[in-house]
């Protein structure tokens, strides 16, 4: 269901716009008991490896603007997704927004994240689906409204042709359950360098939102 990367900009017409929210490269493990939930976590050399690698996938034509969160690994991710595609020094602006975007009570969440990473987003995601969107105790904000938020807030930072924002997987899933009506599991994640590319034409008005992944495969299987 995802689309190679490659295929994807390949069939991209030259009067249209990307606005791609994409899962940082591959990382090191994070431990059970780091105290920062991986935050300090960076990336792996076989994930800087992947971002430029998609960078190359990037056409030469067009303008190009770079988004992160502030951890590490996503910065770097851009930073290599730029180089990729042949800027020297990639500018990545820091959005906090990137780092907890779908977050409403920051001490719920912590208490998701150590009772189970997966299991609690999944969990979540299930229960907006099935109407009882208090199933987490209000650790998220409500899918439907948040992750139209995030599709605004990309529409209207990204002033480029290609316009690259690097995440984490806990705000990608969401918006791709959301948006492409994709359902993960556990189980059934998704892989780095993956994520949701919206294309739009050259005043911003949304054409299609499809599945996209850097990757041989956009899934991560455990």
């Amino acid at each position: 269901m995802f689309i190679p990367a490659s295929t994807f900009f390949n069939s991209l017409a030259s009067d249209e716009r990307v606005f791609l929210l994409v899962r940082h490269g591959e990382r090191n493990h994070i431990t059970p008991n780091d105290p920062d939930f991986g935050a300090h976590v960076g990336l792996t050399e076989r994930g800087r490896e992947q971002a430029l690698s998609l960078g190359k996938c990037i056409p030469a034509e067009g303008d190009i603007c770079f988004y992160s969160s502030p951890v590490g690994r996503c910065v770097e991710t851009a930073e290599f997704i730029g180089k990729g595609r042949g800027v020297e020094n990639p500018h990545v602006e820091k959005l906090d927004c990137l780092a907890e975007y779908f977050v409403q009570d920051y001490g719920e969440y912590t208490k998701v994240l150590r009772a189970g990473f997966y299991e609690g987003i999944c969990e979540w995601l299930k229960n907006e689906a099935t109407g009882n969107p208090r199933g987490e105790k209000e650790a998220f904000a409500p899918l439907p409204a948040r992750s139209e938020e995030m599709l605004a807030m990309m529409l209207e930072k990204g002033g480029a042709r290609f316009n690259i924002f690097a995440t984490h997987d806990a705000w990608v899933v969401p918006c791709l359950t959301h948006f492409c009506k994709m359902t993960f599991t556990p189980q059934r994640w998704m892989n780095y360098l993956t994520g949701m590319a919206v294309v739009t034409d050259a005043q911003k008005n949304v054409k299609r939102i499809e599945p996209v992944t850097g990757l041989d495969t956009g899934w991560l299987s455990f």
